[in-house]
C-alpha cells in the first residue's frame, strides 16, 4: 500500500476528496493516544480500496455501503458519509440525488439552475431547506474486532436564496443561507462553515464510536489491516 509515511494506517475514510480527509484528520487530532493522524488516517485511494456504487435510497444506506465495503476490502476501521440538500416543499428532494439533480453528476451550475427554476414561484416563507449528512462507521469482523456498524446524522438548516451568492464552498452552498446568518454558505469562511456544517456535526457525533473502534483495533493483531505493502 502507498499511504504517506511508514506508520501502518488504522482508519480509512471512504472518499477520494482531500478536503474531507483534512477535516477528519483535524477532528481526530489529539483525540486518540498514539494515533498519528497525518499517516494513519488515510483515504480510499491510499488504502487501495475500491470505488463503491451508491445504490441505497437513503443517506444512511449509502454511507454504510461505502464504509462496509472499504472495511471488508482493507481489514481496517472505515468511515464514510453521504450528504445532500433536502428542500421542504419538495418533500426532501433533491436528497440523495443532489449531485446529479440536473442529470449530470457533479455539474453544480446546472443543478443550481434547475433547482432555482423549480422553486421560482415559491414564496420566501416556504423556502426552508437543509443540508443533511449521514456518517457511518464500519468495524471489520476479524482478528478480535467486533464487526459493528454505527450511523450518526447532522443537519445545517436554512433558507434558499433566489440567486447564488458567494464564491466559496461547492454544490448548493451559494443558495443556502443558514438560520441566523445573513450570508450564504458560499460567503462563509471555511472555518465558519466547518463549525456549523452538517458533515462536521455528523462526524463529531460519530467521534466517540470512532475513538472506541480505534482503541479496540490497537489491541488487535490485525491493527494494520490486510492491505498489500
Amino acid at each position: 500500500m502507498s499511504a504517506a509515511g511508514s506508520a501502518a494506517p488504522r482508519l480509512v475514510l471512504a472518499t477520494h476528496n482531500k478536503g474531507k480527509l483534512r477535516e477528519l484528520r483535524e477532528l481526530l487530532r489529539g483525540q486518540v493516544p498514539g494515533l498519528d493522524v497525518d499517516t494513519q488516517v488515510v483515504d480510499a485511494a491510499a488504502a487501495g480500496a475500491p470505488d463503491v456504487v451508491e445504490t441505497g435510497v437513503t443517506f444512511a444506506e449509502n454511507s454504510l455501503l461505502k464504509a462496509r465495503a472499504v472495511a471488508e476490502a482493507t481489514g481496517l476501521v472505515a468511515i464514510a458519509d453521504d450528504s445532500g440538500l433536502a428542500v421542504d416543499v419538495m418533500g426532501g428532494a433533491p436528497g440523495i440525488f443532489s449531485a446529479r439533480w440536473s442529470g449530470s453528476h457533479g455539474d453544480d451550475a446546472a443543478n443550481l439552475r434547475l433547482l432555482l427554476s423549480q422553486l421560482s414561484d415559491v414564496p420566501d416563507i416556504h423556502r426552508g431547506a437543509a443540508f443533511v449528512c449521514a456518517a457511518a462507521l464500519a468495524v471489520p469482523a476479524l482478528d478480535g474486532l467486533s464487526g459493528r456498524e454505527v450511523v450518526e446524522y447532522g443537519q445545517l438548516e436554512g433558507v434558499l436564496l433566489r440567486e447564488p451568492r458567494g464564491d466559496g464552498g461547492f454544490g448548493y452552498d451559494p443558495v443556502l443561507q443558514p438560520m441566523g446568518e445573513d450570508r450564504s454558505c458560499a460567503e462563509l469562511s471555511a472555518e465558519e462553515k466547518n463549525a456549523i456544517s452538517h458533515r462536521g456535526k455528523a462526524f463529531r457525533a460519530l467521534l466517540p464510536a470512532i475513538i472506541d473502534a480505534l482503541e479496540e483495533a490497537a489491541l488487535s493483531p490485525n491493527a494494520g489491516g490486510h492491505q498489500d505493502s
